[in-house]
């Protein structure tokens, strides 16, 4: 039963869920090219990725390379693709947060 015993405007929901989609489309290509950078080793290491994921730059100081300690330098280079891949997701969450969010009652409809 809908509330108040009144269908819902089937017109005015496929309008609404069009807007989203188109919103969601948008934050998407946004995301895409919006750029963050990880750092690690006090900036040593620096990782830029883009808001989707893709790893798009990877720079390393020449102090951070001591042919006699690779492993840290590899972990520095873990450690700053992991904090770039952070400041993805945290950028991801608070563009697509508001909009994914509308979904659930944004249009009324279970599961959506």
């Amino acid at each position: 039963m809908f509330p108040g015993g009144q269908q819902p405007d089937l017109s005015q929901l496929m309008k609404q869920a069009q807007q989203m989609q188109q919103q969601l489309a948008a934050a998407q290509q946004e995301l895409a090219a919006t750029e963050v950078t990880g750092t690690a080793g006090g900036g040593l290491v620096s990782a830029t990725m883009t808001g989707d994921g893709d790893l798009t730059a990877l720079t390393i100081a020449p102090d951070a390379v001591d042919p006699d300690d690779l492993e840290t330098l590899q972990d520095l280079v873990v450690a700053a693709v992991r904090d770039a891949k952070r400041a993805a997701d945290e950028m991801t969450a608070n563009r697509m947060g508001p909009l994914a969010g509308g979904l659930g009652g944004g249009l009324g409809l279970p599961g959506l």
